[in-house]
């Protein structure tokens, strides 16, 4: 379930980076489609916890 959520709000992310990045606010679209890559349950998850081993 959580991994579906991070999906979605992944998507959600990159979809509006994009949609910014047609209307010309280069610097906030890239910004987004990173933190969108980011949030990912594939990539660097902010969201998951460390561990210290």
């Amino acid at each position: 379930m959580r991994n579906s959520i991070l999906w979605i709000i992944a998507a959600i992310l990159v979809v509006v980076g994009i949609v910014q990045l047609f209307q010309g606010q280069i610097i906030f679209g890239v910004v987004l489609i990173i933190v969108g890559c980011l949030v990912g349950p594939g990539g660097y998850s902010v969201l998951a916890k460390r561990s210290h081993s």
